[in-house]
């Protein structure tokens, strides 16, 4: 271990080492692969304390007694926490170790989720116990993600961030995957079927997860003695890197994020695109079932071809923004143009083949705008202020994104429900809720239009001073 092991500051002033850039560039990949490949794993871990809640419900009523009510409350003081904290806590990591950081917070959701699982050894659980602390998992959970994604930033460039990115962000679908399947499978193996095992098992893997992903890697190349990323592949230095070097906290927010007005057009477009997300996501089972009459099979089959298809989204979206050299705002528009034609074969679809197809291509084209737009925030304020940045994004999409998809289309697309009225119209049942989600697309379209000609610019001002340079 060296003086730097458990230093969290953000710039550890690392003295430089004797080693030609022509070779930093050849270890580059070797040596980014361990962050990289570290806080993969380590966010697809973080799921494993968060949805393990999802897949214990049904035990939680059988065994401990819970009713749907508060398993909805323990699960909504989750999602109000995970919502506010990004915002606070990507304040507080703000100047920090991005890995370490992250590592950290799964460490402690570890610690969080085994007292869950020890408190579900008890005869009678105490209810606000529950809810209080899986609402503290939602605060120690927020920033982890922008923080993850702020260590891939600080070892790629403009050019090549975007497929990483995009990689990292499987992550949460495999951890997604794997977090109820695993968690079962622990509880009846190892705990005679009792549902705190699906709290303390997934914990114990949590907990080791975190202890090797503190040691391994290194935030950003200047922690080995190297030039920074931009130095090492020969491109110009990131002006919001040059400008910020002495800023604190507060000025990386207010100079970067609060008085800049292409962050709150990517925050809203991201809300936009969430919405059509979610309300994909969480009721296209039920719209299968219910509307089109087909089985509970189907449903879940629906299910799991959106999930196919926004992992593709995923891997594919990034990978080619960097090939449009590093135009998230332009991909992102095609994206979205793109996603209206999937949306209409779902909607009009009569058999089940059909909408599995546009369902896997939906999953692959809402997914697609979430990771351009992050991308596009990313670019624009400096490396040390990416988990403040990803925080304020995922609070705007999680706290009105999220529950726009959930709660305003669930009492349009519910037949019992009134609908909601907006514009002097009263919207109402599934073909309403289409309607909405056009508009959500829509939204978003516009909003990015605006982002793609501020990227545009950047990028042949860049090059002009390039020019200018040589």
């Amino acid at each position: 271990m060296s003086k730097y092991t458990f230093d969290l500051a953000f710039d550890k002033h690392v003295p430089k080492v004797d080693l030609p850039l022509s070779d930093q560039r050849k270890r580059w990949f070797t040596e980014f692969m361990k962050p990289f490949l570290m806080v993969t794993l380590l966010y697809s871990t973080m799921y494993f304390v968060r949805d393990d809640f999802k897949a214990a419900q049904p035990l939680l009523k059988q065994q401990m007694g819970l009713t749907t009510q508060q398993l909805g409350l323990i699960g909504f003081a989750f999602s109000v926490a995970y919502g506010i904290g990004k915002i606070i806590v990507g304040y507080i990591v703000t100047n920090k170790d991005n890995k370490k950081v992250a590592s950290i917070m799964l460490l402690a959701a570890s610690i969080l989720v085994l007292c869950v699982g020890f408190l579900l050894t008890m005869n009678s659980v105490p209810f606000g116990w529950f809810l209080s602390l899986w609402a503290v998992n939602g605060v120690i959970q927020c920033a982890a993600g922008p923080a993850c994604a702020g260590t891939i930033l600080n070892w790629t460039t403009s050019k090549n961030y975007g497929r990483y990115y995009g990689a990292w962000s499987a992550s949460h679908n495999i951890g997604g995957g794997l977090a109820g399947i695993f968690s079962l499978w622990c509880a009846q193996t190892f705990f005679g079927g009792h549902v705190y095992g699906m709290f303390i098992a997934p914990a114990i893997v949590a907990f080791v997860v975190a202890f090797i992903c503190f040691f391994v890697g290194k935030n950003r190349p200047e922690d080995l003695g190297w030039g920074t990323a931009e130095q090492i592949f020969g491109e110009p230095p990131k002006v919001e890197d040059e400008e910020s070097t002495n800023d604190s906290t507060w000025e990386l927010f207010r100079k970067y994020l609060l008085t800049n007005p292409l962050v709150w057009v990517l925050c809203f477009s991201d809300v936009f695109a969430y919405v059509l997300r979610v309300g994909i996501d969480n009721w296209s089972s039920l719209r299968v079932t219910e509307q089109l009459g087909f089985s509970n099979q189907v449903g879940a089959q629906a299910i799991f071809y959106f999930g196919m298809g926004s992992l593709v989204g995923c891997l594919i979206w990034g990978a080619i923004s960097d090939a449009f050299g590093g135009r998230p705002g332009l991909v992102s528009l095609i994206d979205l143009g793109l996603a209206a034609i999937p949306l209409a074969v779902y909607q009009a679809a009569k058999t089940p083949f059909t909408v599995m197809v546009s369902l896997f291509f939906l999953g692959m084209f809402a997914f697609g705008p979430q990771v351009l737009i992050a991308i596009s925030q990313f670019a624009v304020v400096p490396k040390k202020a990416a988990a403040l940045a990803g925080g304020i994004l995922g609070a705007f999409a999680y706290l009105l994104g999220d529950s726009t998809g959930k709660l305003v289309l669930a009492r349009i697309a519910d037949s019992t429900a009134s609908g909601i009225t907006l514009f002097g119209h009263n919207f109402h049942g599934w073909n309403d809720t289409f309607a909405l989600l056009y508009l959500a697309v829509a939204c978003s379209f516009v909003l990015q239009i605006f982002v793609a000609i501020h990227e545009e610019k950047k990028i042949r001002a860049r090059k002009k001073l390039a020019a200018t340079d040589k």
